[in-house]
């Protein structure tokens, strides 16, 4: 199992979000099994649009930089461009948890700020409680996201699917 969290704040940023799912559904070895909700936040780094941020359970049997590569993948069929950190973008997919720790050149897991950022553990922890195998990584990410104060009050928020497509890309720039 791994958990990827999901980000966009340019264009049809509910449509984008919701066609990383479909095509990380589709691609070999791998199944999404559950779907957070949909989040908007500030964003980190430079002056930009609002960000959508999500995060999908998904059933595999990948090695994390096998995963990876399937993220990486799917970013560059939906036009990701990696021009400025922390800089707008179509699509950010990142591997947030998986089913080891990993310390690699190409890859940290679990996300190495994965802690820092209520974007990240709010979408997590959508999917997480359901997941028996996974109530260690629920504790640590519910103590985490107390500890950044919670979500931030005024945050629009709406489930995964037509609800979220009508809320957030009908104020789409």
């Amino acid at each position: 199992m791994y958990v990827v969290g999901l980000g966009s704040n340019l264009g049809a940023r509910f449509a984008t979000l919701a066609e990383a799912v479909a095509r990380l559904d589709r691609a070999e070895g791998c199944r999404v099994v559950a779907r957070s909700r949909v989040y908007e936040s500030e964003p980190l780094g430079p002056p930009q649009p609002l960000y959508l941020n999500a995060a999908v359970l998904i059933a595999s049997e990948l090695p994390p930089e096998a995963q990876l590569d399937v993220l990486l993948a799917v970013e560059a069929s939906l036009g990701r461009v990696r021009d400025v950190r922390w800089g707008p973008r179509t699509i950010d997919l990142d591997l947030l948890w998986g089913p080891r720790p990993v310390s690699s050149t190409r890859l940290s897991l679990p996300h190495p700020g994965l802690s820092q950022r209520w974007f990240a553990l709010a979408p997590l922890l959508d999917i997480v409680p359901a997941q028996t195998e996974l109530h260690a990584l629920a504790e640590t990410a519910q103590a985490q996201l107390a500890a950044l104060g919670g979500i931030p009050s005024g945050v629009r928020s709406a489930p995964f699917g037509a609800e979220a497509a009508a809320l957030f890309d009908a104020k789409a720039p």
